[in-house]
């Protein structure tokens, strides 16, 4: 259902749309929807959205929004990132509330896993 001024959608730049659909698909259990060759859309993960070709990525060092992502198994989930191709970038670390980490995507994009499980 669509709320009335909520966050809907969420468009993501991927270098290489098919190494993302592989990835999240991997990684996440992710199903897409092509629309042409430059875009690939998901749905039912919490928010839709899509891929859009871009040489740019998303990265909090230049600023761009982090997309985290909740798992009640935070290191099983960080094992089925790496086994999909995805990058640690910042180990496992306590914060007020939970612990998380950050990956980046096989396209260099930067992502991060919660948990409030110690």
């Amino acid at each position: 259902m669509n709320e009335h001024e909520k966050i809907n959608y969420v468009e993501l730049p991927a270098k290489d749309i098919k190494v993302a659909k592989k990835f999240f698909s991997m990684a996440f259990g992710w199903d897409f929807v092509d629309y042409g060759e430059e875009y690939a859309a998901f749905s039912n993960e919490g928010l839709d959205g899509g891929f859009y070709q871009s040489d740019l990525i998303a990265s909090t060092e230049t600023g761009s929004a982090l997309i985290i992502f909740y798992s009640k198994d935070l290191e099983e989930t960080q094992i089925k990132i790496e086994n999909a191709g995805g990058t640690i970038t910042r180990a496992i670390f306590l914060f007020p509330g939970g612990r998380r980490f950050h990956f980046a995507d096989p396209n260099g994009n930067e992502y991060a896993v919660w948990s409030d499980k110690e």
